[in-house]
């Protein structure tokens, strides 16, 4: 009965071990031939009961039996016999409180007051026997003898120094996992845990057949239910992979099929799952890779371990961080894993937009345009969705076949019956292959990247999620490596491989070569340089989030590429955008980590409304132009204090109760020196001026500042397209010409969209427009010092508004240090292109925006009201351009465009500053054709007269 209360509260601390330590039921200063008498009897499969002498001094009172005695609670003294034996003994050395096998004995009161969870003991007898019921069989020594083995080990460092003494081996550790008695092998896992565990202790040579017994305890505990045994097996083994090269070593030979399938049968059990994730883990991110075949098999269920709605945080790391090095390891033969992810990121974000909209319920007026927008981004991810699926199904079927019936014979069945690659998966036939390259499978990741950001682009909530689903890794591999282009190039070489193959096959049977359809000319060149640049503004978007701030920073390698890719030294990546999403992603890490130490010494760098101190944000709609120049860098002091002052972050980390961002960034402080954002401030790199360019109606960052070809050469024959071919392309003069001219400014160019009808989807009004780029500039640190806006067309309407807007909201910086504005062709009292799709109502359906730039719109007239005013109190200067030429706008038959006069020349004079008649067209008139062209000449120097008006101010 003693034997039996004791166990009885054993078995109820099994399940909650891994937890929670409870006090231990034995002395922490056993004696060694007690624990060497546990280890004999684990070792020999029971106690063996010998005739010897006669000694009062034995634990058996001198009758001469052999056996295992040891003292717990008050004296007591408990004798375990052997497999063999039907008897159960008890030798009581205290008899004065023994009680009848009816009553309650006292040391089960006292073991009560341990735990009192008593209730928990029923586990699973009938399927599981646990230690109650080995100790009311006949095989009672090692149960008893492998829970005491257990309780000492939990009690003391001197208790664990001796077990691995008296089993240097292992043999009585894997003698425990092998054994039959479901409590032993609880019990000897427990054992094995906390050997491992103990730093101090050297590390057994039987680790690796450990850790092999311990996974496949856990894998039949698993199919059995038990949970308990399944969940200390596997605590032991993440320590043993942990410390032992050699155990992970067997693992990654012998175990990787069980730990699948423990992965598959315990979905629902969470810590199972994280033991498993984190041992794979450790198998997969040390010294060994998992192989490309093992990585296929794996990738479903990591990829449910991001996404499962049950995951934890640590599952999901561990998942992300496994993914993130197959990603690294396979390189392109990884693509099919990397687009899957995408695809379910994808799907879980539109999940995540579809759940919204059902709860927002009715939107108000003002947010109807937005509202608006966002479902026709919604709408089209969902589309881009569907697609990418089938590219990924598709490129899989042409990749590794189409025999789809399991694991084995198709490493991605279990990635591709994941929704929403399930359907497509399901309709992949057997006999014949899709036709399918790498080139449509990259064309279906821009898509999917371009709709995430165009969904994620003004929703913190959905940047956090994705965040937390690992986009960051897939990010860093589209900027970093050129997986499609080397797909495509093996694709050519195999193409290229393929007649030669037929030739032969032909001449052995003697007919003639028929003619190969696998011309390696006519494989596709990936879009590659447009996969980087929308992920490289997905990354800028995202780099304002601490979070990944801290990710980036830590990561030298990432930075440097940033770094290299900014300043123009990354062979093969000439895109500007992509080039100042590199700095401008740079800029929002390294400037903003460093606010929070300077926050130590001198206090906030700038301030937002609330007088929250910040540093520059510049989001995805700012451009920074010339971004090698060495004028980006943060505001104030010396950067390169921020990465080489160690007792400064370690006072700034007292302050903060995430170490992990100090920790993180004083990692990369070597090689932050070599950054721009670390250099030390000159007087002469400081620039004195920010010049921002703002295009107008259906123009771009870019593409509206080209060099002209000629003063009237637009070529396109529709009025949807009227800015997309005019000029040379690569040209771009602002950063060609005017950053060597005028070297004292910053150089901005802004993003916004507008399209002339709805047709082309929908576009903010105005007002709307200036309110989201007022915050981006303010955001970004535009109007900190002198500005001069450079606009085009309805450009210079979006600059008005966003003044007017500026002076409403008391953002006094802004309006006061905006010191001039250039016009080129700016509809101040309306245009007659705007006026065209107005009249034709129900055909062309113009959008918002082109309804406000009719001819005597009200709201026009009351914006230059208010330029006039800022004008007149001689707060800016104000330089127009004027068209002078028709513009061709549609192309009829035979060639014939219709031309018409977009902007008038008297709504090209605001009626107050300088004006400049041009012999163009007004998408020409902001295209200068040379360097000497006076569009460009009487714009250089009106910067010049407003910087040495300015000088003269501050003197």
């Amino acid at each position: 009965m003693l034997v039996a209360a004791i166990m009885d509260i054993v078995t109820s601390n099994c399940d909650s071990v891994e937890k929670v330590s409870f006090k231990p039921s034995l002395p922490g200063n056993a004696e060694m031939r007690d624990i060497a008498a546990a280890i004999h009897v684990i070792e020999e499969g029971g106690m063996h009961l010998d005739e010897g002498e006669r000694n009062d001094d034995d634990d058996d009172g001198g009758r001469g039996m052999k056996g295992i005695g040891i003292k717990i609670l008050e004296g007591t003294t408990v004798l375990g016999l052997s497999r063999t034996s039907e008897l159960m003994m008890f030798d009581h050395s205290d008899d004065t409180n023994v009680e009848s096998d009816r009553g309650t004995p006292k040391t089960l009161a006292l073991l009560n007051k341990h735990d009192s969870s008593v209730g928990q003991a029923n586990l699973s007898a009938a399927v599981v026997p646990g230690l109650w019921d080995d100790l009311h069989r006949q095989h009672v020594a090692v149960p008893f003898a492998a829970w005491a083995l257990a309780n000492w080990a939990m009690a003391s460092e001197i208790n664990r120094s001796h077990i691995e003494e008296l089993d240097q081996d292992g043999e009585a550790v894997m003698t425990a996992l092998l054994a039959p008695e479901r409590s032993v092998k609880w019990h000897g896992s427990l054992v094995a845990r906390l050997l491992l565990e103990d730093r101090n202790l050297p590390l057994n040579d039987s680790v690796s057949d450990w850790a092999s017994s311990l996974l496949s305890t856990a894998s039949h505990a698993s199919k059995n239910e038990d949970i308990s045994l399944s969940r200390m097996a596997l605590s032991a083994f993440l320590v043993a992979v942990e410390r032992s090269l050699e155990a992970r070593r067997t693992v990654m030979e012998k175990g990787l099929e069980l730990m699948r399938v423990t992965a598959k049968r315990t979905v629902k059990h969470q810590q199972v799952q994280e033991a498993l994730a984190k041992a794979l883990e450790f198998l997969s991110t040390e010294d060994l890779h998992l192989s490309l075949e093992e990585s296929q098999k794996w990738s479903g269920i990591l990829l449910s371990w991001v996404f499962g709605k049950p995951s934890s945080n640590a599952i999901r790391s561990s998942a992300i961080r496994i993914l993130s090095c197959i990603l690294e390891d396979q390189g392109p033969s990884s693509l099919l894993i990397s687009q899957g992810w995408l695809a379910l990121l994808l799907n879980d974000i539109l999940s995540s937009c579809k759940t919204s909209s059902v709860k927002g319920g009715t939107q108000p007026k003002s947010e109807t345009a937005k509202t608006q927008i966002n479902q026709s981004n919604i709408l089209s991810a969902a589309q881009t969705g569907n697609q990418l699926a089938v590219a990924v199904v598709n490129l899989a079927g042409n990749q590794l076949g189409t025999t789809k019936d399991s694991v084995d014979t198709f490493p991605l069945a279990d990635l591709l019956s994941l929704e929403p690659l399930a359907g497509p998966f399901k309709n992949l036939k057997k006999d014949n292959p899709p036709k399918f390259d790498v080139a449509d499978s990259a064309l279906a990741t821009l898509k999917a990247i371009k709709a995430l950001t165009e969904i994620c682009a003004e929703d913190s909530l959905l940047q956090d999620k994705i965040t937390e689903l690992g986009v960051l890794c897939l990010l860093r591999r589209y900027l970093l490596r050129d997986d499609y282009e080397k797909l495509a190039a093996i694709e050519a070489y195999a193409a290229s491989r393929a007649p030669e193959s037929q030739e032969r096959v032909s001449s052995n049977a003697g007919e003639s070569s028929p003619s190969s359809t696998n011309n390696p000319s006519s494989v596709r060149v990936p879009p590659t340089a447009h996969i980087r640049r929308h992920a490289a503004r997905l990354l800028t978007i995202l780099s304002l989030l601490p979070k990944v701030q801290k990710v980036i920073a830590a990561d030298e390698t990432w930075c440097k590429w940033l770094e290299d890719c900014a300043n123009g030294k990354i062979s093969g990546i000439n895109d500007l955008k992509i080039r100042s999403y590199a700095r401008a992603t740079l800029l929002n890490v390294f400037c903003n980590q460093q606010i929070g130490i300077d926050l130590v010494n001198n206090g906030p760098v700038t301030s937002g409304r609330d007088g929250t101190s910040i540093g520059p944000h510049y989001g995805d709609m700012i451009f920074l132009i010339n971004p090698e120049l060495p004028h980006w860098k943060c505001p104030g002091k010396d950067q390169s204090t921020v990465w080489k002052d160690k007792s400064l972050s370690s006072e700034f980390d007292s302050m903060n109760s995430d170490n992990e961002l100090v920790t993180k960034v004083s990692d990369v402080g070597d090689a932050s020196s070599s950054f721009n954002v670390s250099n030390n401030d000159s007087e002469s790199e400081i620039p004195q001026m920010d010049i921002v360019f703002v295009h107008g109606l259906r123009g771009g960052p870019y593409k509206t500042w080209r060099i002209a070809e000629d003063t009237s050469s637009t070529k396109s024959g529709l009025v949807e397209k009227i800015d997309e071919e005019a000029g040379k392309l690569g040209t771009f003069w602002p950063g060609e010409w005017l950053s060597a001219d005028f070297p004292q400014a910053r150089l901005f160019s802004l993003k916004y969209k507008t399209n002339l009808t709805l047709w082309s989807g929908a576009s903010l009004p105005l007002q709307e427009v200036g309110s989201m780029l007022l915050e981006k500039l303010v955001a970004a640190g535009i109007g900190n010092r002198p500005v001069v806006f450079v606009t085009h067309s309805m450009g210079g309407l979006v600059v008005k508004q966003i003044l007017y807007k500026a002076k409403a909201e008391n953002m006094d910086n802004l309006v006061n240090n905006t010191v001039g504005v250039v016009f080129y062709s700016c509809p101040h009292f309306g245009s007659k292109l705007a006026d065209l799709p107005c009249r034709m109502g129900f055909v062309l359906r113009p959008a918002p925006n082109i309804g406000e730039l009719r001819s005597g719109s009200q709201r026009l007239e009351q914006l230059n009201d208010f330029l006039r005013h800022l004008h007149k109190k001689q707060m800016l200067e104000v330089l127009s351009f004027c068209e002078t030429k028709m513009t061709p706008i549609v192309t009829g038959y035979g060639g014939v465009a219709f031309r018409t006069e977009i902007v008038a020349r008297e709504s090209a004079y605001p009626g107050f500053g300088e004006i400049v008649l041009q012999s163009t067209d007004h998408i020409n008139s902001c295209k200068p054709l040379s360097r000497s062209d006076p569009s460009y000449t009487e714009a250089l120097e009106f910067l010049r007269k407003l910087k040495a008006q300015y000088s003269r101010r501050e003197v």
